[in-house]
């Protein structure tokens, strides 16, 4: 049996033009350390600067470990509900995404899944039978990554948040269904750096 784990993390937590702040950056060594005893293939992260930023930062704690670009983790709505499918405390939110914007996202979460969410193929002889690749990314691809794995509706990405730096694990295993291992977990955190991110709200 081959397996790919892939360790989803939302960057770090970031400031109103984008940017890593130093409590982003705090979060995303954090991580790195957490990770720091996971055999790690690869990290990719999106192409924008917050996700890039986290992925050198924990990278530092995985040392010859490539950190790589992937287009495909980039933020973006994955898939705009129909009206009957929107919750109401989303009503509003789609407002203004047209017909080509919404197929734009729906291509680049198909691009997602056809790249990531798959097993590894057969190993040859001599190779590792399974790989570990961290996945820095936005709350958005990694809730569309989640609802494929539970082979849920389209529309159940709605309100599958992350907060920063949380890590989200997901398996999959030749010839099975791929296996939720974790969501959102922040136990790498300390309590005061949590649920950044997140709606406001009383949180555990």
């Amino acid at each position: 049996m081959t397996i790919r784990r892939l360790y989803l993390a939302r960057h770090g937590a970031a400031d109103a033009f984008g940017r890593l702040t130093d409590i982003g950056r705090t979060q995303a060594g954090l991580l790195g350390e957490r990770l720091a005893g996971v055999p790690v293939d690869a990290v990719w992260h999106s192409p924008l600067p917050r996700a890039a930023a986290s992925a050198h930062e924990l990278a530092r704690h995985l040392p010859d470990v490539p950190v790589t670009e992937a287009a495909e983790l980039v933020d973006h709505v994955p898939y705009v509900p129909s009206a009957a499918e929107t919750p109401p405390s989303w009503a509003g939110f789609f407002d203004g995404y047209d017909d080509a914007e919404a197929a734009a996202g729906q291509r680049l979460a198909e691009a997602l899944v056809a790249r990531f969410a798959k097993a590894p193929g057969p190993a040859t002889q001599g190779a590792r039978s399974e790989t570990n690749e961290v996945l820095v990314t936005h709350a958005y691809p990694i809730a569309w990554l989640v609802r494929h794995a539970l082979d849920a509706p389209p529309s159940r990405w709605l309100g599958l948040n992350s907060a920063n730096t949380a890590l989200t694990v997901i398996e999959y295993r030749s010839g099975l269904p791929p296996t939720i291992v974790m969501f959102n977990d922040m136990s790498h955190l300390p309590a005061g750096l949590r649920w950044t991110g997140f709606p406001g709200g009383v949180r555990p």
